[in-house]
């Protein structure tokens, strides 16, 4: 906890970045909740993103809608895995806020190809990613941490820079 906010992480990145499976780590560390913002997206989005087709600005609103209302809720805090590419996404979750983290996790681009080329099973797929890279605003470089380390690594570099003990 940091002062009477609850402590949360937004890990962020482009698909493949390993979002989900940072998070997981992180969460397991912490013993706070993990949550995908996949999860979030509305039947519609969905169907739109698993066809390669980008989501606008008006897709995009009521799903951050969502996730801020779980991380403004939580009495505990959370790890919420989300793309959250541009600047005004992350303002809309909060990142500014006391309590709130950010974890962006940088992985060259033909790594993410490579990644989302791996992947099975998910509707975000490589034809999507230069769509999500061209939306990227990257994050100070206090926020940016070595998406090509492994989660674990990554998970006890966030908390070592942010001197969380669990």
């Amino acid at each position: 906890m940091t002062g009477t906010s609850p402590l949360s992480f937004i890990v962020m990145g482009p698909a493949g970045s390993g979002k989900t499976t940072v998070g997981q780590v992180l969460a397991r560390l912490t013993g706070l909740q993990f949550l995908d913002a996949d999860d979030f997206h509305d039947p519609s989005a969905i169907a739109k993103m698993s066809r390669g087709t980008p989501l606008t600005e008006e897709d995009r609103a009521p799903w951050l809608a969502r996730l801020a209302l779980e991380l403004d809720t939580t009495a505990r805090g959370l790890v919420l895995g989300c793309s959250a590419l541009r600047a005004n996404y992350r303002q809309t979750l909060g990142t500014d806020r006391p309590g709130r983290r950010l974890v962006y996790l940088h992985v060259p681009e033909q790594e993410l190809v490579r990644r989302l080329q791996e992947r099975t099973g998910h509707f975000a797929g490589s034809g999507l990613l230069a769509s999500q890279l061209a939306l990227l605003e990257i994050p100070s470089e206090e926020e940016t941490y070595d998406g090509t380390a492994t989660p674990e690594e990554i998970a006890w570099e966030v908390l070592r820079r942010g001197r969380i003990y669990p």
